[in-house]
């Protein structure tokens, strides 16, 4: 069964400014950021959890929040699952820096993952998909590892959201259809139909207006802080505070925004199953 809830200002007594208000995510669970890392990335908002049907054309959203609340695996009551998720950001007009030789992408990581054997979830931008075509087909054919959306440029899909430029309302449906077309032209088969929201900014009129792409938004419960950060053990310590089970965390695979990732991952996974932890994609936490 997949748990979903369908968030909404309306529904969720939220509706500031009548229920189009950004659904921006709080830091995880009152915890100061991890020594050697930005502030982190936005988590989940804290509202109280909502029906799972909502008003018809929107998309739903699948959320766990830091305070426990919201959707869950479900299998087994308490079964000690966590999926991992790596956005591989860079936006349209990132080439030149690329052709540079800036890194947006993170080889080392997805060969880590392979060796620990930890199934995974990328949540891939079209343009890094562009820029790193062999990468993404490798990606994609690997039973070990599912590529979701995450927009074409990551461009904000309501504002104010961290700066981010922002996609117009009209354009939003051919952006993440844009990103798959450009996904699948590489060659990736294991492409999954979920959209994660730039910064994790979203409100009623981004969900009504993904509603036809069919696609599941899908957010997280535990914040890495691995975006610019420069202590992976800090990084480590912040996923392995944070993670419970059926826990969804967002990191990123993006060497020259997060370039400790890579060695944070090599510490958590070994400590999450030595904890009895086993990793899911995340296709597997929703089904429950």
């Amino acid at each position: 069964m997949i748990v979903l809830t369908v968030l909404s200002g309306v529904l969720a007594g939220c509706a500031g400014t009548e229920g189009t208000r950004a659904r921006t995510a709080a830091a995880t669970a009152s915890r100061e950021p991890a020594k050697g890392t930005a502030s982190p990335s936005p988590a989940p908002g804290s509202g109280p959890p909502v029906p799972a049907r909502g008003p018809s054309g929107l998309t739903p959203v699948f959320e766990r929040r830091a305070d426990g609340s919201g959707p869950r695996h479900t299998a087994g009551g308490s079964d000690k699952v966590v999926a991992l998720t790596f956005d591989a950001d860079m936006t349209a007009d990132q080439g030149p820096r690329a052709a540079s030789g800036e890194h947006f992408d993170n080889p080392a990581l997805i060969a880590s993952l392979r060796r620990l054997e930890v199934p995974s979830t990328v949540f891939m931008t079209g343009r890094w998909a562009q820029e790193y075509p062999s990468q993404a087909r490798s990606i994609g054919t690997d039973p070990l590892f599912e590529i979701a959306n995450h927009s074409f440029s990551h461009y904000a899909f309501s504002s104010p959201c961290y700066g981010l430029p922002t996609v117009a309302t009209p354009d939003m449906r051919d952006d993440v259809e844009r990103a798959f077309a450009a996904i699948r032209k590489t060659g990736a088969r294991h492409v999954v139909p979920y959209f994660r929201f730039p910064g994790g900014c979203y409100d009623d009129v981004a969900l009504k207006a993904l509603g036809p792409t069919g696609v599941t938004a899908v957010q997280w419960d535990v914040v890495s802080g691995d975006a610019f950060a420069t202590d992976a053990d800090a990084v480590a310590e912040q996923v392995l505070d944070g993670v419970r089970p059926g826990s969804l965390v967002v990191m990123h695979c993006t060497s020259s925004a997060a370039p400790v990732t890579d060695d944070a991952v090599r510490r958590i996974v070994p400590e999450l199953r030595e904890r009895g932890y086993r990793f899911v994609k995340v296709s597997e936490l929703m089904r429950g």
